[in-house]
C-alpha cells in the first residue's frame, strides 16, 4: 500500500434505501469508512452485515441506537457504537439536527453483505 491523502471536496454523498445519505471515505478489502447522515427524525431500517463487523463513530447530533439484544440506547457526539457481524441494528436520529457518524467495517463494506430484515426471505 501507498500513502494517499483523499480530499473531502472529491467526495459525494448519496441517499441510501436504508433511509440514510452516505458518502464512502476509503476502502479496500480490509477496511472501509464511510460517513453516514440520517435527517432529524428519521429512523434507518433494521438490517445487519454478513460477516461484517461495524463501528460507528458518532461526530455530530444524538440519536437513539438499537443493536442485538442490547435496550436501545442513547448516542451522542464521540460515542462508539460496536456491532458484530450479523447482528441487526438501527439508528433513530432524535435530535433537531443532522445526525452525523462514521461507520468503519472489517473487512470492507460490500453490497453483498447487507441484508435487509424487513424483506421476508
Amino acid at each position: 500500500m501507498k500513502p494517499k491523502i483523499i480530499k473531502n471536496n472529491t467526495l459525494h454523498d448519496y441517499l441510501t434505501p436504508e433511509r440514510c445519505y452516505i458518502v464512502e471515505n476509503y476502502g479496500d478489502n480490509n477496511i472501509s469508512i464511510a460517513r453516514a447522515t440520517v435527517k432529524p427524525g428519521v429512523t434507518t431500517i433494521p438490517h445487519h452485515l454478513e460477516g461484517t463487523q461495524e463501528i460507528y463513530l458518532i461526530t455530530s447530533g444524538q440519536g437513539k441506537v438499537s443493536i442485538g439484544e442490547i435496550e436501545p440506547t442513547d448516542v451522542t457526539v464521540g460515542d462508539v457504537v460496536v456491532i458484530p457481524p450479523q447482528t441487526s441494528q438501527k439508528i433513530e436520529n432524535t435530535g433537531s439536527t443532522d445526525l452525523v457518524f462514521y461507520c468503519i467495517c472489517t473487512p470492507r463494506f460490500t453490497p453483498e453483505c447487507y441484508r435487509d430484515e424487513t424483506i421476508k426471505p
